[in-house]
């Protein structure tokens, strides 16, 4: 064996073994953050909610950038919280709030839903936003959650702790478009708007269970045929969940039973693999005995999981946030009965 060869394998071994290295910067935030979004468009432009009722939009390009220059930043920065100025802040909140989200089709424009029940738009300006002071107002308790429809530009859904969704338009004022549909029998946490299949709305509950609602019964006024899945595998209050941006009948979800899943709202029950399954259950102690077919995947191991995303670029990946860190997981082979395991970083 030649001495260069050797040398590259050295090096290999070495690389494997050495401790991954993250660089971060950190920026001073009055009060703590309940929920942070990144504009579609400009992923750079960040909006927070904050337990002090303000609602901030921030320009983070500058930090960002220095973090992508692997020379700019060493270990003894991570440690440096920077002042950094708002580009706006919004006091017009009567109360703190959760519910954010930017517009994937009109860049700039914002929702923010608060615990008082009101929902503010705002809308780009040439170097500012204007932000409506009269809400839009049609839930009878907070407002947990919204989302932008993925192709109607002026239309977006709220979810809110009277165990309801509403579907609204911009255009026809400060009322919901149809009376809320009542989907859960308590707090409905988080929704998803299907970007695949846009009539599909999934949304997750303070009881542990998840549901997908047909907003086009709701829209014939027939909302009491809109249920088309719901599920009750979880334990515990539904943190987050998001349509897969790559398979229109995939659903990732996380709850805090410290549990992330994903499901498939295609599969049916196969008695054959379902018996199958269950036989090979038997050998294991405590092991669930009627797992819904529609269950492909379960990652656990972390604690009091808060929310995930699909990566944007890399198929059938997933981020989860929790109190003790995030994961990054890919399952792979997954059967269409069995969960099976993922890898975690």
């Amino acid at each position: 064996m030649d001495s260069d060869s050797s040398s590259d394998e050295d090096d290999e071994e070495i690389n494997e073994d050495a401790e991954p290295i993250l660089h971060l910067q950190k920026v001073a935030h009055e009060g703590s953050i309940n929920r942070i979004r990144s504009m579609n468009q400009k992923p750079e432009i960040c909006a927070t909610w904050g337990d002090t009722g303000h609602v901030q939009v921030w320009d983070f390009s500058s930090f960002i950038a220095s973090l992508e220059d692997p020379g700019t930043v060493t270990h003894k920065d991570n440690g440096i919280i920077h002042n950094h100025v708002p580009l706006k802040v919004f006091s017009g909140h009567k109360d703190e709030g959760y519910a954010i989200d930017w517009s994937p089709n009109v860049t700039g424009r914002l929702v923010s839903g608060d615990c008082n029940k009101c929902i503010h738009l705002w809308e780009p300006t040439s170097s500012d936003w204007s932000v409506d002071a009269k809400p839009f107002v049609g839930h009878s308790a907070s407002v947990e959650d919204l989302q932008w429809n993925p192709t109607e530009e002026n239309m977006f859904a709220s979810c809110s702790v009277d165990g309801t969704i509403a579907i609204w338009d911009i255009r026809i004022g400060r009322n919901p478009c149809y009376a809320p549909v009542k989907v859960h029998n308590s707090d409905v946490n988080v929704i998803s708007w299907n970007s695949l299949a846009g009539s599909l709305i999934a949304s997750g509950c303070d009881d542990g269970s998840i549901s997908v609602h047909d907003i086009r019964a709701i829209e014939s006024g027939e909302p009491g045929k809109s249920l088309v899945a719901h599920f009750a595998y979880h334990k515990h209050p539904i943190t987050s969940v998001e349509w897969s941006p790559y398979e229109a009948s995939t659903l990732a979800v996380s709850s805090a039973d410290n549990q992330l899943t994903i499901w498939d709202l295609s599969l049916e029950r196969d008695a054959e693999e379902e018996a199958e399954f269950k036989a090979k259950m038997k050998e294991q102690a405590n092991a669930p005995r009627d797992l819904p077919p529609q269950l492909l995947f379960v990652h656990q191991g972390q604690k009091d999981l808060k929310e995930l995303h699909w990566h944007p670029q890399i198929p059938g990946m997933i981020i989860s946030t929790a109190a003790d860190g995030f994961n990054v997981l890919m399952p792979s082979n997954i059967d269409a009965t069995i969960p099976s395991a993922g890898a975690s970083i």
